[in-house]
């Protein structure tokens, strides 16, 4: 049986790494503030990485096989847990993101790409910064024993960003809706399934260095991923597929107003055209979407329709009467 402390393990990406590590029979010692119940079974100890001795529920034990790591605030606090478990841990997981590769980044970029300047003392800054200074900071204490899981945009059941929840509301309002287009535009993503899934596997491989995490380029478009929304909720949208060009007139953003869009070009490029053949080789593997929205839907619905929001991230979706306005509704 492996011992596997997750640093976390209550919301979204910890709690889909916590309930894999659960269903393989692994015991689970999950370290965070108390501020939501983790999943039964698991082991949980309290303590706050920011403030001053918040890691000493950690600081005596036996220690674990693995540990995972999905911290995104200032990198000290990846750099003193690091530290502090180097000696009583076998390998360490960092969950980054591709935001670390230096903007903009072309198509077809592999984990041998530009990164941004960060450093593992830096408090908090920006968020590319801040996860790769969490990256150093991890390999600082574990050299070839850290994993750097650096995935893209994550959908799936215990969203708390806003994204995916927000479609799924929007289609089950029914009535013309705004898609953007074009129709056939690749959308990259990973459910957050699938990536707790290859993270541990990889883990336990004892696998070290950076590995983008996220399904192949064109492994859906944005009119499956709205077409599957919209079957999901009841089939009463109705789809008004609109031109990029049209939406930047009307000033309405994409990837806030228009969550998961991005329009065509440099953006789009550097979020939705990774070359993930090295995750590939090691055994990723990716759910269609309509499995990753329906099962979305699925959660959402149980929970009575609202998703939780980290207080750390801004409402997403347009306003009713923006869209109203570009559809040309109501005049």
């Amino acid at each position: 049986m492996k011992k596997l402390l997750m640093l976390g393990g209550t919301e979204f990406v910890g709690r889909a790494i916590t309930e894999d590590a659960l269903d393989r029979g692994w015991e689970v010692t999950a370290f965070h503030r108390g501020h939501h119940a983790p999943p039964a079974g698991v082991r949980a100890v309290h303590g706050d990485r920011t403030a001053p001795g918040g890691l000493d529920a950690l600081a005596d034990g036996a220690g674990w096989d693995l540990v995972v790591d999905t911290w995104s605030g200032a990198p000290t606090a990846v750099r003193d847990t690091a530290r502090l478990l180097a000696g009583r841990a076998g390998h360490y997981t960092y969950v980054s993101t591709r935001s670390v590769y230096t903007y903009p980044a072309p198509a077809g970029l592999t984990e041998d790409g530009p990164v941004v300047e960060g450093s593992p003392d830096a408090g908090a800054t920006a968020y590319p910064e801040d996860k790769r200074g969490g990256e150093l900071a991890a390999t600082a204490a574990f050299g070839d024993r850290a994993l750097l899981v650096r995935a893209g945009l994550i959908l799936g059941p215990y969203e708390n960003v806003g994204r995916l929840p927000w479609w799924l509301g929007r289609t089950a309002r029914g009535g013309p809706t705004l898609a953007p287009g074009p129709r056939d535009l690749p959308m990259q993503y990973i459910d957050v399934r699938d990536l707790a899934h290859w993270t541990l596997d990889a883990a336990e491989a004892g696998l070290g260095g950076p590995y983008d995490t996220v399904s192949a380029p064109g492994h859906t478009t944005m009119g499956a991923f709205l077409e599957a929304c919209a079957a999901v909720t009841g089939g009463t949208a109705e789809l008004r597929w609109t031109d990029p060009e049209r939406i930047a007139e009307a000033g309405i953003e994409p990837w806030t107003e228009l969550p998961c869009w991005l329009p065509p070009g440099e953006l789009h490029d550097h979020m939705f055209r990774s070359d993930v053949t090295k995750a590939l080789a090691a055994g990723l593997k990716c759910r269609p979407v309509e499995e990753t929205v329906a099962d979305t839907w699925a959660w959402l619905r149980s929970i009575g329709g609202t998703a939780p929001m980290r207080p750390d991230r801004s409402a997403k979706g347009i306003d009713p009467e923006r869209e109203a306005a570009l559809l040309g509704l109501g005049r």
